[in-house]
């Protein structure tokens, strides 16, 4: 299925937090116009997630984690209700899997935590990357900071980790609702994004590479 109908059929439920907007008239703005019309357009997603002639591969970027966070938010937020403290004592895919939380700063050394928590601290972490201009600039006046990549590459790699937990645990919830549909839609373009500029390391992706060998195969 194409992502035409995600959003839409998302936004009928919960969302997790407040969507996070382009603004208007930057180029950000329009590189992202022009990855929705894409995606609309039912263009194979391999062919989607290139890099377009002639732009800026941060900016690409930055517009995809942007977009990544949003959807993926929403993707959580028809989970969340059955995401607790007594279902999910921990952030975990599976009994193989487990992911502790470091940011640096109220968590310094890795802690285990139950998923929900987990998840909104990593939300409420990537919310504060992509709101600071200094790191995601509006204007193309202001580059982007050397470390811009490597934060990406953290980001995207934390993200997946919702992705492994929503479907190891709650993917039942998914097909119940009938979102199995948007949902795989969802993760094919992050894989094939994440795949095409090499942004999360193989040993990270394995929790799910059985089923992303079944699926992202077009």
């Amino acid at each position: 299925m194409a992502l035409n109908g995600f959003l839409e059929f998302f936004q009928k439920g919960k969302t997790f937090r407040p969507k996070k907007r382009f603004t208007a008239g930057t180029i950000r703005y329009s590189l992202h116009k022009q990855a929705q019309a894409s995606l609309q357009s039912g263009i194979n997603l391999r062919q989607v997630v290139r890099l377009p002639d002639g732009e800026n591969l941060n900016d690409w970027v930055a517009v995809h984690v942007v977009d990544f966070f949003n959807r993926i938010n929403l993707i959580y937020g028809t989970v969340s209700e059955y995401c607790n403290e007594t279902t999910c004592p921990t952030m975990s895919g599976g009994s193989r899997y487990e992911y502790l939380w470091a940011d640096g700063e109220s968590y310094k050394k890795p802690t285990a935590l139950p998923a929900p928590k987990y998840i909104e601290l990593l939300m409420d972490w990537i919310e504060s990357i992509i709101n600071n201009e200094t790191v995601f600039p509006v204007s193309t006046d202001i580059p982007f900071p050397k470390t811009f990549p490597t934060l990406c590459r953290k980001i995207l790699t934390r993200l997946f980790r919702v992705f492994v937990h929503v479907y190891i645990h709650h993917f039942d919830r998914i097909v119940s609702i009938g979102a199995e549909a948007h949902v795989n839609a969802c993760y094919k373009h992050f894989y094939y994004f994440v795949q095409e500029f090499d942004l999360i390391s193989s040993k990270e992706l394995e929790p799910l590479q059985e089923m992303s060998s079944r699926i992202c195969k077009d």
